[in-house]
């Protein structure tokens, strides 16, 4: 597995690569989108009602897990009263415990829940974030507000260097992935891998295999769209290609 190259500068040469802890302090600290920053401060004023009196998290949100991981997880983003509230991606709503049971059963966490950041939940193995750091409107962020976010998703993939597995959470994941692929290293799989659930593609030597999930939504999960076997089952594959 070849470690990922850092991002060239203007003046062609490499910048040097950010600390795991330094690519969190920027994303906390990020400004770049407007909207969704009066958003998520709104938000976290109003509150909802079963947590009116929960302090919410507000900010954007870093991604989470084990720093020697080599199983990367790409989601969509925060949810409003989910890991906006929380400050932790996939916590703190059905979508995180049910993403949470299937890690747990493929061996990468060591419970099946995601309820608070202080909950004790540990990744072994994975590490999970997110394409856009800031809750969107209605989960729907602009195509500019992704690529905005691209830098941060650059940086916290660089500071993971034995990254082998990479299981995309829904087809914004999968995009966001292929874009920073592209972005970041000039690398444009041909043909160009099509989201599908379970879908597996391998996008070259010394590359990361790409797994694709449908997101672990409540609009996915409580239509049966999505199942806990199908989760549990991509993060089998997952777990098998790493032992191969």
């Amino acid at each position: 597995m070849r470690s990922s190259p850092a991002a060239p500068r203007a003046d062609g040469r490499a910048r040097p690569l950010m600390t795991l802890a330094a690519v969190h302090d920027a994303i906390v600290g990020c400004d770049d989108c407007g909207r969704l920053r009066s958003y998520c401060a709104r938000i976290a004023q109003e509150k909802k009602a079963a947590h009116r009196n929960d302090t919410y998290w507000g900010r954007p949100v870093p991604g989470f897990g084990d720093a020697t991981a080599r199983l990367l997880l790409v989601g969509l983003a925060p949810a409003a009263h989910g890991a906006n509230r929380t400050g932790r991606v996939f916590t703190g709503d059905g979508s995180g415990d049910f993403l949470a049971a299937g890690l747990h059963a493929a061996g990468f966490a060591n419970i099946a829940t995601s309820r608070s950041a202080d909950d004790g939940l540990t990744l072994r193995d994975a590490y999970i974030l997110a394409a856009v750091r800031c809750a969107p409107p209605d989960n729907k962020p602009t195509p500019d507000e992704i690529a905005r976010c691209r830098r941060h998703l650059t940086a916290e993939i660089a500071a993971l260097p034995r990254v082998r597995v990479v299981v995309a959470l829904g087809k914004i994941g999968h995009d966001a992935y292929l874009a920073y692929l592209a972005e970041a290293h000039g690398i444009r799989p041909r043909p160009r891998p099509a989201f599908a659930h379970a879908a597996e593609a391998h996008l070259g030597p010394g590359l990361p295999v790409l797994l694709d999930s449908y997101h672990p939504s409540r609009q996915n999960t409580n239509t049966k769209k999505l199942t806990p076997d199908m989760m549990r089952s991509v993060f089998l594959r997952a777990r098998a290609l790493l032992e191969q």
